[in-house]
């Protein structure tokens, strides 16, 4: 229990995934003896479903209004999904901590496939993201691939209308919410399909000075999961920072050595995939995200821009 309990409010957007992620942050401080309440918001990355995320502002569409409500006071904290978040926070803001990852991978969820080898040539698939895209097409570049947007529950309703024979999913939201008999099969790292930077984990964003929160937070931070989302978030900080970019970043430790691997590929070009794999000892974030620096070196070195 907290020697010091507080009054916390936490804003967050109102997907149903959104809310099981602040009600579970807001369930382990109240056992710490906070009172805790939500603040639901819909964001402009929610009401924007018509165009593919890289075309309207990429992820801080998801984040602004929740900062807004942090710096205007009426909120206190604010819960991400770190791969939703923009590299580089804005002035007056940093997070708290970061907390354990859930599954990173990526999920093929079908109605009629057990796998992406069984899909028919030129089969639809739907996803959000240039990454996914670029991967399966290296994958299978027979494949119709689709966008796909809306939250979790929009996308597996359009799966199950038939409007696409297979989506790929995080697998770590469908998990979350109890779903993961929709899972056909999770992609392998090694071999298959790179995450994106920090996917599967959660991040608690504060107005910077607010020390009475920090503390009150941080017995949820992860080490493990805080250096190897430094390294992911600084390989994409180092290649640009976007969500227009078809860009994987996954990195995981074994004692004190990190390792992180990369992969970007072109959108209008369905060539190889440049990859980088780079490894060191860590002991700080710093550390970490110099490692991350380095495996971005490595792929623009390989040709990737």
């Amino acid at each position: 229990m907290s020697q010091n309990p507080l009054s916390i409010v936490i804003a967050t957007r109102e997907s149903r995934l959104a809310l099981w992620q602040a009600e579970h942050v807001a369930e382990l401080l109240r056992r710490q003896g906070h009172t805790v309440s939500l603040l639901g918001m819909t964001t402009r990355g929610d009401r924007i479903l018509d165009r593919a995320l890289s075309q309207v502002g990429g992820k801080g569409l998801f984040v602004k209004e929740l900062e807004t409500a942090l710096e205007e006071g009426r909120a206190d904290i604010a819960v991400h999904c770190v791969k939703d978040m923009p590299v580089d926070l804005p002035d007056g803001f940093e997070l708290a901590c970061v907390m354990d990852r859930e599954d990173p991978r990526d999920a093929f969820v079908s109605n009629t496939h057990a796998t992406l080898e069984s899909l028919p040539q030129g089969a639809v698939v739907g996803t959000s993201s240039l990454r996914r895209q670029v991967l399966l097409r290296a994958l299978r570049p027979d494949l119709k691939v689709e966008p796909l947007r809306g939250n979790l529950d929009t996308r597996l309703r359009k799966l199950d209308e038939g409007q696409y024979d297979a989506i790929v999913l995080a697998a770590a939201g469908l998990i979350r919410l109890g779903l993961q008999q929709r899972i056909r099969f999770s992609f392998s790292p090694e071999d298959q399909m790179l995450p994106c930077a920090g996917q599967g984990a959660l991040a608690i964003e504060i107005r910077t000075g607010r020390h009475d929160l920090a503390a009150a937070l941080s017995f949820l931070e992860h080490r493990e999961t805080t250096l190897t989302a430094s390294a992911e978030r600084a390989v994409s900080r180092a290649m640009g920072g976007s969500c227009s970019m078809p860009l994987a970043a996954y990195a995981t430790l074994n004692g004190e050595v990190l390792n992180v691997r990369a992969a970007w590929g072109d959108p209008e070009d369905q060539g190889d995939i440049v990859r980088a794999d780079v490894s060191g000892p860590v002991a700080t974030p710093d550390d970490a995200a110099a490692l991350g620096t380095l495996a971005a070196e490595r792929l623009r070195a390989g040709g990737a821009r």
